[in-house]
């Protein structure tokens, strides 16, 4: 598929099988003549009732609008054949395991009452499709191996029934939704497409019904087509004095309804019954889950032209890919923080907005999935003429609109590198991420401090903490990376301190880096500077390197994920272990014995969306807790994957945060909600937000605030 797609070639391929089915539908008609259909007992002919030249017209129509489709959905392909290479070279199995997913429904049963809507009509669908290839295949075989008779017609008939059951009622589920639903995501985007679009899939559905009804009655209703209940019943309720005429009007409605679906598929949202499959297949990558895709090293460039995206061609052909697979659930949307405050960013709107630039700027231009009606139209391929850079620098990268989507659309490398291209190309940001950009040139940590004062939290410890150098680097197992709040913040200082003590108490071997520890970069790549990142991160990384470093110790998400997943692009490769998990190994390992809290009270614990949903780290934290007795753990409404963002992320923890709510308060009052005494955090930034939101909403006497390890560290086994 990527040699394909590279290669510019996929379109002509989807041409070629739409030829290539067109071609194989008029076999069929051929075929259907080497075997005469001949006597049949306890069925039913496959064209009961309907002239030979309404036949002729049937099998050139289906072979017709078969390459109409074909050829109209490869324009949509040729679209995403504009964008880069992008490598996916991952084991096949992991791409059946995701096509797996969505062909069992598995990602949008996470959402019950939309997931069983769905499904009835998937089922319903599938079950009928079926029905008719097992009817045609019946056609075909020869007179001695017709096996659509008897019981097995009887067995057929019924489960079709069933089929067209599920289908209808969930196709007026759907309609119910859209008519007097009060959902704001469904609403929002509800047009006469999609009323149109669910017309068309009942009236499928309907005229299958009159039609089954009209050759029932025409055969004088045999008893072995009562197992066809519905039509059997549609037919004796309408006592038709003409069937025959009835049957054939039907039918033919029934097959001109189901012609004009083959050529709405790639002009209505209707695709996303191939997109969306395929992209699934598609979506597996080789870099990690909380990576940003890797663009060189920009330090060794001699001449760069372009940073990120701004034009369609600059996305890569799966992040085009993407855009044809949206089905416009608005799932994203209703789980982002930053919209859910009041902010600009929606993510559904960056998909549509970037689908209407690439389908109206594709040559020849192709409908959007939602285009936006009258003036404004896509004048070139320009994505940010539809996207305003408010909407971007909104963005926390919490990661909840990739978590959510039933289609695994990557709406968070889009935001990101197109970040990339605001920053570095354009010198558009908010001033104050300015500032944090000139602390982390100047100071190598955006806090501005000095690095001669990343030791001073460990002035007062009654033990030494060592640094390591070349001299003694082979004496520890573990290198303890401070993080530049651990190391600079007055709120995480304290937590820095009950990690060393914790990892000193179970005789854990570590060692600090001191001044030569800088910022990993994080918060400098998600808001676009790619050159400052790569520079921070070169700069740590050849310093390992050279201290032949292997296994490193975490307190902070962000420096975890960067320096796991990130700091591997450019040749730092190490064993990253986040504080929370190293110590929840040592309480249940029994060299951290913990003890009973001296008063019964109330915890809850707030995900870190780079712990949890870019690293899949959600029970550590929680196990540190839950092993302290004495203790309640209330969790939020949100946890989890689902679980609600501090506002901290993807650099916003240098911006200010002025339109709508903000999210930490929003966030805070969720915890506070809890009934909790205590919120337990895993994360610096983490603290921090959650802390000021606490104060601010008037808790901050009743309602503490504090790391796992300074709660472990408060209730220890006592000696």
């Amino acid at each position: 598929m990527n040699k394909f797609l590279n290669k510019y070639k996929a379109n002509d391929y989807v041409l070629l099988f739409s030829a290539g089915a067109a071609v194989g539908t008029l076999f069929l008609w051929a075929a259907s003549y080497i075997f005469p259909e001949g006597e049949i007992v306890g069925g039913r002919r496959v064209f009961e009732n309907i002239p030979k030249v309404l036949q002729y017209i049937f099998y050139v129509l289906s072979a017709t609008t078969i390459y109409i489709s074909g050829y109209l959905f490869s324009l949509r392909v040729k679209n995403w054949t504009r964008g880069k290479e992008e490598k996916r070279d991952v084991k096949l199995s992991q791409r059946i395991f995701k096509l797996f997913d969505g062909l069992t429904m598995r990602t949008v049963l996470r959402f019950k009452a939309a997931g069983l809507m769905h499904s009835l009509i998937y089922i319903g669908f599938l079950g009928l499709f079926a029905g008719t290839v097992t009817l045609e295949i019946h056609h075909l075989m020869p007179p001695s191996l017709k096996f659509l008779q008897g019981t097995t017609y009887i067995v057929y008939s019924f489960t079709l029934e069933l089929a067209t059951i599920a289908y209808l009622t969930g196709l007026f589920w759907a309609l119910a939704r859209r008519l007097i639903g009060t959902e704001y995501r469904i609403k929002t985007k509800t047009t006469i497409d999609d009323y149109l679009t669910l017309s068309l899939l009942i009236f499928i559905g309907i005229s299958g019904i009159t039609t089954e009804a009209g050759r029932i009655a025409l055969e004088n209703f045999p008893d072995y087509e009562k197992w066809s209940f519905i039509g059997y019943a549609v037919g004796d309720f309408l006592n038709l004095s003409n069937p025959e005429l009835f049957h054939r009007i039907s039918w033919v409605l029934h097959v001109v309804s189901f012609f004009v679906f083959l050529i709405a598929i790639p002009l209505s949202k209707l695709r996303h019954i191939f997109t969306s499959p395929i992209n699934m297949f598609m979506s597996p990558k080789e870099r990690p889950k909380g990576a940003m895709k890797f663009i060189g090293n920009l330090l060794e460039a001699d001449d760069i032209d372009n940073v990120g995206t701004e034009i369609i061609d600059h996305f890569t052909w799966k992040q085009l890919m993407d855009l044809d697979a949206c089905t416009v659930c608005g799932r994203c949307t209703s789980v982002c923080p930053a919209n859910q405050t009041g902010k600009s960013l929606d993510p559904r709107e960056i998909i549509l907005k970037v689908g209407q630039v690439m389908s109206e700027s594709g040559q020849p231009a192709v409908p959007a999935t939602v285009s936006t009606p009258g003036p404004l139209r896509v004048n070139s391929d320009n994505v940010f003429e539809r996207i305003t850079s408010e909407e971007l620098w909104a963005c926390t990268s919490c990661k909840a609109c990739d978590e959510i989507c039933p289609v695994n659309i990557e709406i968070l490398d889009k935001i990101l590198d197109m970040r990339r291209h605001l920053a570095l190309m354009e010198s558009d940001f908010p001033a104050e991420l300015g500032k944090a950009y000139v602390a982390m040139e100047n100071s190598s940590n955006p806090w501005g401090a000095s690095q001669n004062d990343r030791l001073k939290w460990t002035e007062d410890l009654d033990f030494d903490v060592p640094v390591i150098d070349e001299t003694n680097h082979e004496e520890y197992d573990y290198l303890y990376w401070i993080g530049c709040a651990g190391a600079f913040d007055d709120r995480n200082v304290p937590v820095t301190k009950a990690v060393a003590t914790l990892l000193k108490r179970a005789g854990v071997s570590f060692a600090v880096l001191g001044p030569k520890e800088v910022c990993t970069g994080d918060s400098a790549r998600r808001t676009g500077n790619e050159f400052v990142f790569q520079q921070l991160a070169i700069q740590n990384i050849e310093n390992m390197n050279n201290l032949k470093v292997e296994k490193i110790i975490t307190q902070c998400p962000h420096c975890f994920n960067t320096i796991a997943n990130e700091y591997p692009q450019l040749g730092g490769n190490y064993q990253v272990i986040h504080h929370s998990q190293l110590l929840t190994e040592l309480v249940q390992s029994g060299r951290i014995e913990v003890g009973t809290s001296d008063k019964p009270y109330k915890i809850t614990y707030h995900d870190s969306c780079y712990l949890g949903r870019h690293n899949d780290i959600y029970t550590a934290p929680r196990e540190i807790v839950g092993s302290i007795g004495g203790i309640e753990i209330r969790e939020m409404k949100r946890q989890g994957t689902q679980s609600f963002c501090c506002g901290a992320g993807g650099g916003r923890m240098w911006m200010e945060e002025s339109t709508g709510k903000k999210v930490n308060i929003e966030r805070s009052q969720e915890a506070i909600d809890t009934g909790a005494d205590e919120v337990a955090v895993a994360c610096p930034f983490c603290y921090i937000m959650m802390d000021d939101g606490v104060k601010e909403l008037g808790y901050g006497d009743n309602v503490k605030v504090r790391d796992v390890s300074l709660i472990l560290l408060d209730n220890l086994k006592k000696d």
